[in-house]
């Protein structure tokens, strides 16, 4: 081989060798992969839909995370892409803003007025934005916020917060007051027995206090100068022709002395006056007290004896003041006592006493018990559970579905396709499943049951947005 041709050689190489150097090291091959994919693949590809619509803000022509509300350029005089309101527009990993090609399923008319903060913050942006955790902020469009207490939210977010409904409704509310009661003697069933005139106790019967009589079991016997001088004049007119009858004449002076009319009958058949009469039970019932004694002076008006029917007996229950409401008139009532476990009388509300006890803010409320066969004795204790509420069907909701805040009382209405209302109301009756709605829903609106709180706080956050001033709300 000459030397020229060895020479010539050795400069190819060196000349093909830096060459690949330098191709190497400035990456030859990248760009010429580059230019092909903009160049020669271009033409394969679908040519890119124009937006349409308002331009809503301004993007770096590069593709960074810089926006504009305004038209800007960059540094070096390149001016920012606009952004038309059909575009979607999403964050890309690295801020670069990816707008959809499919214009026709965005409606051109949708205006995004600003983004909000993905976690709820009271904190919005007029461009696309991502808080500290790289959460998208969340555009808010025209007509979204014409309602600004009104939430919507998807259907995937549905399921997955549990929110769920029910139906307002007509029916009754009741729940149960547990509050404690003493058994007491029912007033009118209580007899006195005293003299009209005064008398001589000349024997009493074998009956002392705590013992059970009959009606017309005889108490004492009695002798009255008084009554002896009425029945003496009452058989003489009886001698003489006069007519027999217990409420003419003299008869009617023995019966308003308190003589038995037995005794009244027995002086015009015989036409003579016994020297002692018989005094008789009034009523059956349980000998409370006795002061009847032997031989003793009874003036009168003096009380002998006191007996108590208690075939029926009364519960007095102290409720608490801000109870009352809810107590009404022939409530039903159920009384257990402890000497009887398992035992339960049932009642009705017969009287609410026109007064609050001032030492504990209670009220009385008297309950008639129907005691045959002497079961309840008086004093006992009582745990007593009144049926309080609405006697009336009315609009009724569940109890979880009302949110009282105390100033407010509200309730979220569902209106379809995840929009939901709050509504304040004025509540009635707290049943133990259900609370009367006086006024803001009918019956038959669907309400919320669950997961109200974290609608309510929704809403409270489209309030607080929609307070906003223009400029801070609208890019």
């Amino acid at each position: 081989m000459s030397v020229s041709r060895i020479i010539a050689t050795l400069s190819l190489a060196v000349v093909v060798g830096g060459a690949g150097y330098w191709a190497g090291k400035n990456d030859v091959g990248a760009l010429l992969l580059r230019y092909v994919d903009d160049n020669g693949m271009a033409t394969e590809a679908e040519p890119r839909r124009e937006g349409t619509g308002a331009v809503i803000y301004y993007r770096h022509p590069d593709g960074l995370a810089e926006y504009s509300a305004e038209p800007k350029s960059t540094d070096d005089g390149r001016p920012f892409a606009p952004v038309r309101a059909s575009e979607d527009i999403r964050l890309g990993a690295a801020g670069a803003v990816a707008p959809s090609l499919d214009t026709a399923s965005v409606s051109p008319e949708r205006k995004i007025l600003y983004y909000r903060n993905p976690m709820g913050l009271p904190d919005t942006s007029k461009v696309p934005k991502k808080d500290s955790m790289g959460m998208d902020y969340l555009p808010v469009y025209d007509g979204e916020v014409s309602d600004s207490s009104t939430v919507k939210v998807s259907l995937g977010k549905l399921q997955r917060t549990g929110v769920k409904t029910a139906l307002a409704e007509k029916t009754t509310v009741s729940r149960k007051i547990r509050v404690p009661g003493t058994v007491t003697l029912d007033e009118r069933m209580i007899s006195i027995v005293s003299m009209r005139a005064d008398a001589f106790i000349e024997e009493v019967a074998d009956v002392t206090t705590g013992d059970r009589i009959i009606k017309g079991e005889n108490l004492f016997n009695f002798y009255s100068k008084e009554i002896a001088a009425a029945g003496a004049e009452y058989a003489t007119e009886m001698r003489n022709g006069g007519k027999a009858g217990p409420d003419t004449g003299s008869a009617l002076r023995l019966k308003n002395l308190g003589v038995p009319t037995a005794t009244i009958t027995s002086i015009a058949a015989e036409r003579k006056v016994p020297q002692s009469i018989a005094y008789t039970s009034p009523r059956d019932g349980v000998v409370l007290e006795r002061m009847a004694v032997s031989g003793m002076m009874a003036e009168a008006g003096d009380v002998l004896f006191r007996i108590a029917d208690v075939s029926k007996l009364w519960v007095i229950a102290d409720v608490p003041e801000y109870e009352l409401g809810a107590v009404r008139m022939g409530a039903a009532v159920s009384v257990t006592v402890r000497n009887l476990p398992g035992t339960m009388f049932k009642g009705t509300v017969d009287l609410i006493y026109p007064e609050v006890q001032m030492q504990t803010r209670t009220t009385k409320v008297r309950i008639e018990l129907p005691n045959p066969v002497g079961q309840l004795m008086s004093n006992m204790y009582a745990e007593v559970e009144i049926e309080a509420g609405a006697g009336n069907p009315v609009v009724a909701v569940p109890n979880s579905s009302v949110i009282d805040t105390g100033d407010r009382q509200i309730v979220f209405l569902d209106k379809g396709e995840g929009r939901f209302e709050p509504m304040d109301v004025a509540l009635g009756v707290r049943g133990e499943d259900m609370t009367e709605i006086t006024q803001g829903i009918a019956a038959g609106d669907r309400v919320v049951v669950s997961a109200n709180f974290l609608l309510d706080a929704e809403s409270n956050l489209n309030a607080a947005l929609s307070a906003l001033t223009a400029d801070e709300a609208n890019p």
